[in-house]
């Protein structure tokens, strides 16, 4: 029996955007982490963790008999949004590794929905709207604005690549998971896409250094990345997916640099300059343009 869905009623894309805030906790979270944590074995542990959270979540909710019926999946849409996701883990710590926390999160989701707009484009054979192009420039504009108001321009060509390789991939990921949604309840699609990718992510654990973990704060770093940033906001991510289309759903997750950005002056104690105050307003106003009147799915 399907226990009670208190997020049947909710705006897609504020669900998006609640996931989005969770996903923003990251680089914090990631301030605490001990010595020793390096990209591949934080995206390792993190999906690994947030498939046994979506697991949980799946269970709970009585729908863990739809991640049985393989034989009935699109498996070359959950295969392709399985690669996807493992790959986005990997840019995106290999991406913030290089340039910081704040310029590769900005550059990794700020690409997200530019790519997720193009595909809408070629998949459903009309251009984005014009609502979805005036908040997508909007907040864009805010991520560049939160850019140069850190004040170091230090560019690492690399890790923007990584961090533009992690935006893409997500934004090719969000795709796929859409025409899943169209057919199955969420936990399942992220049982499957999630489990797949953690299977594809596995064989780093065979030289990758761990001993992170035994650490209380390590321990901490892991559950808070699996279950909260993985478990519980893609779950809110992908509910909201399934009541919004991909374009409108990208722009929203430009939620987590604004949360990032939040964080490090309200945690981190970084100082708001008016550049950045001007950049958050601006990534604000283009989500709430969306998020009052979400642009329906086709």
């Amino acid at each position: 029996m399907l226990l009670p869905q208190p997020t049947k009623n909710i705006n897609g894309a504020w669900l998006v955007a609640f996931g989005a805030i969770l996903w923003g906790t990251t680089g914090t979270t990631q301030a605490f982490a001990p010595t020793g944590t390096n990209p591949l074995t934080i995206g390792t542990i993190r999906i690994i963790g947030g498939t046994l959270a979506l697991l949980a979540i799946t269970y709970w909710r009585g729908e863990i008999n739809f991640v049985r019926q393989w034989r009935i999946w699109p498996k070359s849409a959950t295969i392709l949004a399985a690669i996807c996701i493992a790959a986005y883990q990997l840019f995106f710590f290999a991406g913030i590794a290089r340039t910081g926390i704040a310029i590769g999160t900005i550059v990794g989701i700020g690409s997200t929905p530019i790519t997720a707009g193009i595909l809408d484009w070629f998949s459903q054979h009309k251009r984005p709207s014009n609502r979805w192009f005036w908040a997508t420039t909007l907040a864009v504009v805010g991520c560049g604005l939160l850019i140069l108001s850190s004040g170091s321009l230090e560019i690492d060509v690399t890790g923007i690549l990584f961090a533009v390789g992690a935006g893409v991939t997500y934004a090719i990921y969000t795709f796929f998971s859409k025409s899943l949604l169209a057919a199955k309840p969420p936990g399942p699609v992220l049982v499957m896409t999630f489990g797949l990718g953690a299977l594809f992510l596995l064989p780093l654990l065979l030289w990758g250094d761990f001993s992170w973990l035994r650490e209380p704060s390590g321990l901490f770093v892991a559950v808070h990345l699996g279950v909260i940033t993985v478990g519980l906001g893609y779950f809110l991510f992908a509910t909201g997916l399934k009541k919004t289309t991909v374009s409108t759903a990208a722009t929203m997750t430009l939620a987590e640099p604004l949360t990032a950005g939040l964080l490090a002056i309200f945690v981190v104690g970084e100082q708001l300059t008016a550049v950045a105050l001007l950049g958050i307003g601006l990534l604000f106003a283009g989500l709430l343009l969306l998020a009052v009147r979400p642009i329906k799915p086709d």
